[in-house]
């Protein structure tokens, strides 16, 4: 019964911006950190960003510290990511992800749900 659904994914222009949502339903969103995870083509998925329970701590991959940003609103259900400056290498189909505890969320095996995931594809 538990779903992350996320939207937002779509073709842009390198340096251009995008703002992925992920909806939750089904289990006690509060209580879980939550955070985005990235696949490309032929990759490993990888941590992007997280977020704890209550948004006083976040977590961002070197590669987008400075151009993406993690938000939740607990009230909404609903967990952001920011996109800016992107680049080609940020091409990829991100994935929506819940875990019991911040240091759980930022590794593959820690993760208790996973949302179908939303395809970004930045062009040069």
């Amino acid at each position: 019964q538990v779903q992350l659904v996320e939207s937002g994914g779509g073709l842009v222009q390198a340096g251009g911006s995008l703002r992925l949502s992920c909806a939750a339903s089904g289990l006690t969103f509060s209580r879980y950190a939550m955070g985005w995870f990235r696949q490309a083509p032929g990759k490993e998925r990888e941590f992007v960003a997280g977020i704890s329970w209550g948004g006083y701590s976040t977590n961002y991959v070197d590669s987008v510290k400075g151009r993406f940003t993690i938000s939740r609103d607990n009230a909404k259900n609903t967990v952001t990511l920011q996109m800016n400056s992107l680049k080609p290498e940020d091409s990829a189909v991100y994935y929506c992800a819940a875990a019991p505890t911040f240091e759980r969320l930022q590794t593959l095996t820690g993760i208790n749900y996973w949302g179908k995931g939303t395809l970004v594809t930045v062009s040069s």
